[in-house]
C-alpha cells in the first residue's frame, strides 16, 4: 500500500487520480488531499477518504473546512497555506505526490515532494517551467522520481528507450513529435478572435479540463510550456521538438529514431490513463478507460501550427531558446494575462501582446537558486499586470 498526496485534489486532475485511486484500493491509500479555497468540495473527499491531512491554502476556507470536518467527526488534521502543502508533500509515510495544483502555486510543493525523495507524478507543467534545473537536481540529488502526467510527455516517456537520460543521441532519438489538438479555434475567422468569449475559449473539443489550462489550449500557450517542459524532462533543445497539430488527440505524442522509426502513444483523451500509467510504472493497472475504436475514429491528421494565429506558441519557443529566467517571465506573463481574460478585463488577442511586451521589459539572467526564480516571477506579474492597466 503506497501512501499518496494529491496536491490540488478538487481538480480535474486530482478527481481522476481519485477514480484511479478507486479502482486500485489493493496498490494505493490517500494520506493527504489539498485544495485552495473549495472547503466544501474537500470536505465531501475527506468524509469518503478519510486521509491523515487535508490543506487548505486559503485561510478562510481552512477555518470553514475544519468545522466541517469537526462536525463529521473526522480526525483529519487540517493545515493551511503554502506551508502546509509543502508539509504534506514531504510526509515519511508518503511515497507518491500527485502534483496537480494549476500554475506557479504549486512550484515550492512539488519541490518539497522532490526534496524529500518522493516519486513526483508532475501534472503541474509550470513547476518544470520556473525552475527547470532545479527540479531535475532535487530529484536526482535526493533519490526521487519524476513522472509526466501531462498526456503529452506521458506519452514521449512512453515511448523513449529506458536510458533517455544518457541523451537522446546515445540511444538513437533524432526528434520528439509533441502534437496537440489546436484547441476549438484551429479553424475559427481570425478577424473573430476579438471578440472571443472565456465560456467559448474553455470549451474545449476533446478534454476535459480546468479554466486556465482550457484558455491556454485555445491560445495554444500550453504546447510553449510543454516545450519547455519536454527540454527539461528530456534533456534536449527545442530545435529537437516538433509541435504538431492533431485534431483527433488520439495520438499524444511520438519519438522518431535514426533509423526512421516512430513510436507513438495512443488512447482516448481521458487524463486517467497517464496518471495510471505513472502511478504503476513500470507496471499496469487498471486505469478506466474505455478501449480505443480505431475503425469508428476512422481518420488521423496532422497539420503545421499556424504561428500567426497562435503568437503564443511562438513565444514559447523564443523563452525555450532563451532560457534562463525568460520562461518565468513567460509562465507569470500568462498567468495574470489568461486571469484578466477569464474575468473579461482583457480581449483574447491581448493575451499575447501582454505576454510579448512582458517578455520584451525584462533582461534574461541565469537561475541559480529558488530566490532568483521567485524574484522574476513576482516582477514578470507586476509588469504584465501594470500593461493590462495601460491597455484598458
Amino acid at each position: 500500500m503506497i501512501g499518496v498526496t494529491i496536491l490540488g485534489s478538487t481538480g480535474s486532475i486530482g478527481l481522476s487520480t481519485l477514480d484511479v485511486i478507486a479502482r486500485n484500493p489493493e496498490h494505493f491509500r490517500v494520506v493527504a488531499l489539498t485544495a485552495n479555497s473549495s472547503d466544501k468540495r474537500l470536505a465531501e473527499q475527506c468524509i469518503k477518504w478519510r486521509p491523515e491531512f487535508a490543506v487548505m491554502v486559503d485561510a478562510d476556507a481552512t477555518e470553514r473546512l475544519q468545522q466541517r470536518l469537526k462536525h463529521a467527526g473526522l480526525p483529519t488534521t487540517v493545515l493551511t497555506g503554502i506551508e502546509g502543502l509543502q508539509q504534506v508533500a514531504a510526509l515519511p509515510q508518503v511515497g507518491y505526490v500527485m502534483a496537480a495544483i494549476v500554475g506557479a502555486a504549486g512550484l515550492l510543493p512539488t519541490l518539497a515532494a522532490a526534496r524529500a525523495g518522493k516519486r513526483v507524478l508532475l501534472a503541474n507543467k509550470e513547476a518544470l517551467v520556473m525552475s527547470g534545473q532545479l527540479l531535475i537536481d532535487a530529484i536526482s540529488e535526493h533519490g526521487g522520481q519524476l513522472l509526466p502526467i501531462d498526456s503529452e510527455h506521458n506519452a514521449i516517456f512512453q515511448a523513449m528507450p529506458p536510458h533517455h537520460a544518457d541523451g537522446l543521441d546515445q540511444v538513437g532519438v533524432r526528434r520528439i513529435l509533441l502534437t496537440g489538438s489546436g484547441g476549438p479555434f484551429r479553424t475559427r475567422p481570425l478577424d473573430s478572435f476579438d471578440k472571443i468569449l472565456p465560456s467559448e475559449a474553455c470549451a474545449h473539443p476533446n478534454w476535459k479540463m480546468g479554466r486556465k489550462i482550457s484558455v491556454d489550449s485555445a491560445t495554444m500557450m500550453n504546447k510553449g510550456l510543454e516545450l519547455i517542459e519536454a527540454c527539461w524532462l528530456f534533456a534536449t533543445g527545442p530545435e529537437r521538438i516538433e509541435v504538431l497539430i492533431h485534431p483527433q488527440s488520439v495520438i499524444h505524442s511520438m519519438v522518431e529514431y535514426c533509423d526512421g522509426s516512430v513510436l507513438a502513444q495512443l488512447g482516448n483523451p481521458d487524463m486517467r490513463t497517464p496518471i495510471a500509467h505513472a502511478m504503476a510504472w513500470p507496471e499496469r493497472i487498471e486505469a478506466g478507460v474505455a478501449a480505443l475504436d480505431l475503425v469508428e475514429i476512422a481518420k488521423l491528421s496532422f497539420e503545421a501550427p499556424d504561428t500567426g494565429r497562435f503568437p503564443c506558441l511562438r513565444l514559447g519557443f523564443e523563452a525555450a531558446q532563451a532560457g534562463g529566467t525568460a520562461s518565468v517571465h513567460l509562465n507569470a506573463a500568462n498567468e495574470i494575462a489568461v486571469a484578466a481574460f477569464l474575468k473579461e478585463k482583457l480581449p483574447f488577442t491581448d493575451i499575447p501582446r501582454v505576454i510579448e511586451h512582458t517578455l520584451e521589459a525584462h533582461s534574461v539572467a541565469p537561475v541559480h537558486d529558488i530566490d532568483t526564480v521567485l524574484a522574476a516571477d513576482h516582477a514578470a506579474r507586476i509588469t504584465a499586470t501594470a500593461y493590462i492597466a495601460a491597455l484598458s
